[in-house]
């Protein structure tokens, strides 16, 4: 269990300015708009549906109807995360007859969630 004062922010005791640090981060920050387009992509990170149906696309390509079968979900509910996800680049679909496959987008979306992992699993 943590300590109430691991859950304390510390702040500084006086107020100086590094300037050498300062531009640093001035030259290396990203533009506003790839900030914003990055805090989007981890947004898509944040809902554990979205993470369950990629779990689910690590082992295989799947169509709709199996995803909501392995999910216990509706077809609806899970087409609605599909599109979240393939909006945002990290599923793609293909088309076999009347079904609809699903499957990662690339080996990103894995490495992404790997990492995740090995985060919160640090002690």
């Amino acid at each position: 269990m943590k300590k109430d004062t691991e859950k304390e922010v510390e702040t500084c005791d006086c107020c100086e300015v590094h300037e050498n640090l300062l531009q640093i981060v001035n030259e290396t920050l990203p533009e506003e708009n790839e900030l914003y387009d990055l805090a989007e992509l981890f947004k898509v990170f944040g809902d554990s549906t979205r993470i369950r149906i990629l779990f689910v696309l690590f082992e295989a390509e799947v169509c709709v109807c199996d995803l909501a079968k392995a999910l216990n979900m509706t077809q609806s509910a899970i087409s609605h995360q599909l599109r979240i996800l393939k909006q945002n680049k990290l599923v793609k679909s293909r088309r076999e007859g009347k079904s609809i496959f699903y499957s990662l987008a690339d080996e990103h979306v894995r490495t992404i969630i790997d990492q995740g992992r090995e985060h919160i699993e640090e002690e």
